[in-house]
């Protein structure tokens, strides 16, 4: 238990959910899994979602926040190079950390550290993530904050491929419809 990485969906997933996507694991036990969709953008700006927590940044940011996953979309998760206490987040392999604190989120905002910012979430019930792993629907790799943080949502799919050896011309099989 405790599994840490990435999970990278393959074509044999057939959840529009997750159709070409990357998950970042946060936390994983005998009581299931939460992860946080990396490869797409949310609906909302990042000053957006500042002004309506009444968040003060020194500069205004730039971007769409990330759509984390189908789950509490009204939650927030921050992610940033560096480490949390376990009471407010997870810290990661690689030199992640992840939280879904306001505060952490005010704090990275005054002290001028870049994060990503991601609502809602994706979450696996006891024992449910290791059959999908087993069904073959999801790959897995270690984490790697280049990729969860320094590049751009849609190159991330295929940066997390390359960290198997893959392709995305190989691995893409075309979707039958039904």
């Amino acid at each position: 238990m405790g599994l840490k990485g990435l999970l990278i969906s393959s074509p044999q997933l057939r959840d529009h959910n997750f159709d070409h996507t990357v998950v970042l694991i946060c936390h994983h036990d005998d009581q299931g899994a939460l992860g946080l969709v990396l490869t797409r953008d949310g609906d909302v700006t990042v000053n957006e979602v500042l002004e309506r927590l009444s968040v003060k940044a020194p500069v205004r940011l730039r971007g769409k926040t990330g759509w984390g996953g189908p789950v509490g979309e009204g939650v927030g998760f921050v992610v940033w190079r560096g480490s949390v206490s376990d009471h407010e987040g997870w810290s990661l392999d690689d030199g992640l950390a992840v939280s879904p604190s306001a505060e952490r989120l005010s704090r990275l905002c005054a002290e001028e550290v870049e994060f990503d910012l991601l609502l809602g979430y994706s979450g696996w019930g006891p024992g449910q993530l290791e059959r999908e792993l087993d069904e073959g629907s999801w790959l897995f790799a270690d984490s790697d904050h280049r990729i969860v943080l320094d590049l751009p949502r849609p190159e991330r799919y295929a940066a997390a491929l390359a960290l198997l050896g893959l392709r995305t011309d190989v691995i893409l099989m075309p979707t039958v419809e039904a």
